[in-house]
């Protein structure tokens, strides 16, 4: 009996598999169709390694560096620039220019240049750690002082986690654009209940400049140093945060010129009052010694001419009628009455210590007492040498303390500065010529 053999049908598996057997074989044997692949299997391999290099720079950037961006409307970014630019490791020239063209209370115009970083990539160094610039300038546009500008970041990139260290990097530079700023000694004047800007501010003094016998000076700053820094101290204590200073001596002996000096020395602006102006009265020189402008230190320059000693008879002399509005009492009470303000520093001086009342100068409200007196050997010999930049092995210094000193009369330093600036390059013609002192004495 014969065996039936079932036929395939179609579309059975059997017959796909030898169709895609078929294929495989008429593709492989297709050199279009290996290159194909070839390259479909290299891009899908760079896809990858890209995605995982970006991946993985993410996350270093994100778990080993820090970031820092500042905008132009934020008050750091000029000098952020300026400090990036002072010490641009590359030496970069691309630059941007900034020009300001300043006007002069003498009319006179003033023209100041300054490069800082241009757009772009820029590096530099700071506390050993390279650090990565990106200047860029956007499309937006801001408005500053009615000026439309556009819209700039710039951002920096260092390795590390620790966001002090940028913190750090901008108190340098903020401290760098401050130094930078300071114009000099500001001295205000008292006008009406407040107080005002004296004219444009002065050229620093040397505290060095200010020659005081032995070490007056050192002393000096040594106590005020100390006073300003001392202010948790006073208030742990309970004691009135205050300091008042008495100068006294001969006229032209430096006790204005070292308080400025001193003040220039700190930081401190200078308030000048005066007690023997007709317009002041008690309420305002309260009011003026309580609203001193902050870090600054007032002077009451010649206070014996505004008050002099209950106990002097002169007192009643029809000379010291009139001059003031201001009381004793109210003098008294504004520099240590219950409203006085703390945090301030009082400097008197006068010529004739004498004359002033004891009530004036006690311990509270004079708390040191300095005396300013003529030029002795040492001064003569400092003043020469610092006027005239003299070597060490010169005798010219030696000669000249000498011959004053052979007079026998006091000169005061205002007397032997002024003898100097006569003879400004010729310490010769000063040595020669010292017998002109003694003639307008």
């Amino acid at each position: 009996m014969a065996e039936l053999v079932p036929s395939e049908v179609p579309g059975s598996s059997k017959e796909s598999s030898s169709f895609f057997s078929s294929l495989y074989e008429n593709l492989n044997q297709n050199p279009y169709f290996n290159a194909g692949a070839g390259l479909a299997g290299i891009g899908i391999a760079m896809s990858f390694l890209r995605r995982t290099a970006q991946i993985s720079n993410t996350y270093f950037r994100r778990r080993f560096m820090i970031t820092l961006q500042v905008n132009n409307e934020d008050a750091a970014y000029p000098w952020l620039l300026d400090f990036i630019n002072k010490r641009s490791a590359t030496q970069t020239r691309n630059l941007s220019a900034n020009t300001t063209v300043h006007q002069a209370e003498s009319g006179k115009t003033e023209l100041s240049i300054s490069f800082l970083p241009g757009h772009g990539t820029h590096f530099f160094v700071h506390n050993y750690r390279w650090i990565k610039v990106e200047r860029q300038r956007e499309k937006q546009v801001i408005q500053r002082d009615g000026i439309r500008t556009p819209f700039e970041t710039v951002t920096l990139t260092t390795l590390g986690s620790d966001v002090k260290f940028f913190k750090s990097m901008l108190e340098h530079s903020a401290k760098e654009a401050i130094d930078n700023a300071e114009t000099g000694l500001v001295i205000y004047q008292a006008v009406g209940p407040q107080w005002v800007r004296f004219g444009v501010p002065r050229k620093k003094r040397d505290i060095e400049s200010v020659v005081l016998d032995g070490r007056v000076c050192d002393q000096l700053v040594q106590d005020f140093q100390e006073f300003i820094g001392s202010a948790a101290w006073y208030a742990d204590r309970g004691v009135p945060y205050r300091r008042g200073y008495l100068f006294y001596g001969p006229p032209g002996t430096g006790k204005s010129s070292f308080i400025s000096a001193l003040a220039s020395h700190f930081g401190y602006s200078v308030c000048l009052l005066s007690l023997s102006e007709r317009t002041l009265d008690d309420d305002r020189l309260n009011h003026l010694l309580n609203t001193a402008p902050p870090n600054s230190v007032v002077i009451l320059e010649d206070i014996d001419a505004a008050f002099v000693s209950r106990e002097d008879p002169m007192s009643n002399h029809p000379a010291y009628q009139g001059l003031s509005r201001v009381t004793f009492s109210g003098l008294l009470n504004a520099l240590d009455g219950v409203a006085c303000a703390e945090e301030r520093i009082t400097f008197m001086t006068t010529n004739y210590v004498e004359r002033l009342d004891p009530a004036l100068i006690r311990p509270g409200r004079v708390d040191r007492k300095q005396y300013f007196g003529n030029a002795t050997e040492g001064m003569l010999r400092k003043m020469f040498t610092r006027f005239y930049r003299e070597p060490s092995d010169s005798n010219l210094a030696e000669q000249f303390v000498q011959r004053v000193s052979e007079h026998k009369t006091e000169l005061s330093p205002a007397t032997i500065q002024g003898h100097f600036l006569m003879h400004k390059q010729d310490p010769r013609g000063a040595l020669d010529n010292i017998k002109n002192m003694f003639k307008s004495i």
